[in-house]
């Protein structure tokens, strides 16, 4: 793990542990969540469109399996739906803001049921600028959202009704592979949220992100 989002994220995880120290913790979840979107928008400001379909790890065991741009939609559709969908019961960024036409997406869901081919004919009909555009959408909204979050409001915990709520939208897919998505998100509270959705999944994805960008970069100069 890059030891910069490491140690932020460590820090981020200490500091709202404790009510002292809670706003200062989400200050340094703000620092990190920048310094990673930085390199995401840094991707797509030096690289090529058919690079963000590109699959140089299609058989590996790993995030790094995907391509670009399928990261970067996987990542900010799982923060729209906890964000809005279950934590706020409002409307996602994704339709509140036209997205899903802006950027071309064939699909609502977080897309864990693609796999292999269907990942890559997936990522080869989004739009880049307009996902990445799109996940800054999200981030902002989010960024609202931990605004105003409590000390107090980090044990607050999820309902069989929420569950039937994010199954609603069909916005997770039914298939094993995407839908125990659901009990996963429910079935933490918000603190453990801030701590997957918001923070370590980001790092977890554009982290891989870097690698397949490593290992284009190595092939071009081969």
């Amino acid at each position: 793990m890059n030891k910069e989002w490491s140690e932020l994220n460590k820090k981020m995880q200490t500091l709202i542990g404790k009510e002292a120290t809670f706003s200062e913790g989400i200050e340094v979840l703000f620092e990190l969540r920048n310094s990673l979107f930085e390199e995401v928008a840094s991707i797509v400001d030096n690289y090529p469109e058919e690079a963000f379909y590109q699959m140089p790890f299609a058989n590996a065991d790993g995030y790094h399996s995907k391509t670009l741009i399928y990261s970067m939609w996987h990542t900010f559709r799982i923060e729209d739906i906890v964000a809005h969908t279950l934590i706020q019961n409002d409307e996602q960024v994704l339709f509140s803001g036209g997205w899903l036409k802006k950027t071309k997406s064939p699909i609502i869901t977080t897309g864990n049921e693609l796999h292999g081919d269907a990942i890559a004919e997936f990522s080869k009909k989004l739009d880049v600028q307009a996902v990445l555009d799109y996940c800054r959408a999200v981030m902002e909204s989010s960024n609202e959202l931990l605004r105003k979050l409590s000390y107090k409001d980090l044990k607050r915990k999820f309902t069989d009704d929420d569950k039937k709520r994010i199954a609603k939208t069909k916005c997770v897919s039914t298939d094993e592979s995407a839908v125990w998505l659901i009990d996963y998100w429910c079935d933490k509270d918000l603190k453990g949220l801030v701590k997957m959705p918001f923070s370590r999944h980001w790092i977890m994805h554009i982290e891989a992100m870097g690698r397949i960008r490593d290992k284009i970069d190595s092939k071009k100069k081969k």
